[in-house]
């Protein structure tokens, strides 16, 4: 187990708990978007474009890029496609089905090679016409029909960040001390608590509350109140839920493991190496 500083967590924790901000931002398609950024944006470099945007298709999905390491832990062979990180909700594609996890690796019939190509197509379809997404789910190809929508404005695609109490960070350390010292995930370098008992946390999964700097998971960019969501494609929401999912993986001869997170103001999958763990 690694020495947790509790003064340094404590500290930390409070810093979290007033300027942490879990805002699901950006979850938009635009041509111009980076192929490694998380959050495709809108360019909004003159005000024609700016005009235009209102006619663009959109599906409402945060992606990003499979790389080899997230394509291995999905079972795929190639590195293609877009990863869907996070639907947003009651867009078009969380009412068509589409989950977090999934790969969108065809658009009406077309390959989609990575998340800037996916984000481009989308982009310049108009609202309303039907398009069906080819996913990659589980180990099988699965298709999927739905309706565009139209581009939100960016500010409006802005979720509130929660509000969270300083004054309860202190005063709900312990608990999360306490579900810290139960379990330290096997190797990887994490300090974890459940997030429900740490202010500002929220009520889902769980967060990192110390590190290894010289763990596997500081090495990946992890952060001290990240959250991390589930593990291997399972929800957890205890410290134990997540060693024992890790333990699962490298029973299976897993040699990485996918976690989903929310980091600042992005939600993303993380390829983990389990080697050693």
């Amino acid at each position: 187990m690694i020495n947790l500083n509790r003064a340094r967590s404590a500290r930390r924790l409070a810093l979290l708990a007033t300027g942490a901000s879990f805002a699901a931002a950006a979850l938009l398609f635009g041509p111009g978007v980076s192929g490694q950024s998380m959050l495709p944006t809108v360019p909004t470099a003159n005000a024609k474009e700016t005009a235009s945007q209102a006619s663009r298709g959109w599906i409402g999905v945060q992606i990003q890029p499979v790389t080899g390491n997230i394509a291995e832990g999905l079972g795929m062979k190639d590195e293609k496609g877009a990863l869907v990180a996070e639907p947003l909700k009651d867009s078009p594609a969380a009412k068509a089905g589409i989950l977090a996890g999934d790969v969108i690796t065809a658009l009406n019939g077309e390959a989609v090679k990575d998340a800037r190509d996916l984000a481009k197509q989308v982009g310049e379809m108009a609202p309303g016409g039907t398009v069906k997404l080819t996913i990659w789910r589980k180990g099988e190809e699965k298709s999927f029909s739905l309706t565009l929508g139209e581009m939100p404005k960016q500010n409006e695609a802005r979720a509130e960040a929660p509000k969270a109490d300083a004054a309860k960070a202190d005063a709900n350390k312990a608990a999360a001390d306490k579900d810290a010292d139960k379990a330290e995930t096997p190797k990887l370098g994490l300090m974890l608590a459940a997030a429900e008992h740490v202010a500002g946390g929220g009520s889902e999964g769980v967060i990192v509350v110390d590190l290894d700097q010289g763990g596997p998971a500081f090495e990946h960019g992890f952060k001290v109140g990240d959250i991390i969501l589930d593990v291997g494609g399972k929800k957890v929401a205890t410290p134990v839920d997540v060693r024992d999912a890790v333990r699962n993986a490298h029973k299976d001869g897993k040699r990485v493991v996918l976690m989903r997170l929310k980091s600042d103001e992005t939600t993303k999958f993380v390829a983990i190496p389990i080697a050693r763990a």
